[in-house]
C-alpha cells in the first residue's frame, strides 16, 4: 500500500486517522481519550500503532528484537551483526 491521503477527525471519543492507499486500501487508527493533544500528536500515535503492529505475525507475534527492527522492511544486512549483539 502507498499512502497517498491522510484524513483526520476529531470526535468526543478521541482522534480517527484514516490511512489511504492508491490501491483504495485504508487502515483506520483511533487513538481514544486524548483530549489534551492536537492532530498531529494524534497521526503521530497512529503511526506508533501500526509501527508495534508491523511486528505481528513476525517471531510468533513476538515483539521486535529493537527499535531499529520495529521500524524495519525486514531487510536485514546478513553480514552486519543486530543492534546491542553481545558476543
Amino acid at each position: 500500500m502507498h499512502l497517498i491521503d491522510t484524513r483526520i477527525m476529531h470526535d468526543p471519543d478521541g482522534w480517527k486517522i484514516d490511512f489511504l492507499g492508491d490501491d483504495g486500501d485504508a487502515v483506520t487508527v483511533r487513538v481514544a481519550g486524548c483530549a489534551d493533544i492536537d492532530a498531529n500528536q494524534a497521526v503521530e500515535r497512529a503511526r506508533a500503532v501500526m509501527v508495534q503492529l508491523t511486528a505481528f505475525g513476525t517471531r510468533g507475534g513476538g515483539r521486535s528484537v529493537n527499535q531499529y527492527d520495529a521500524a524495519s522492511n525486514g531487510n536485514f544486512d546478513d553480514d552486519q551483526p543486530l543492534l546491542d549483539s553481545r558476543h
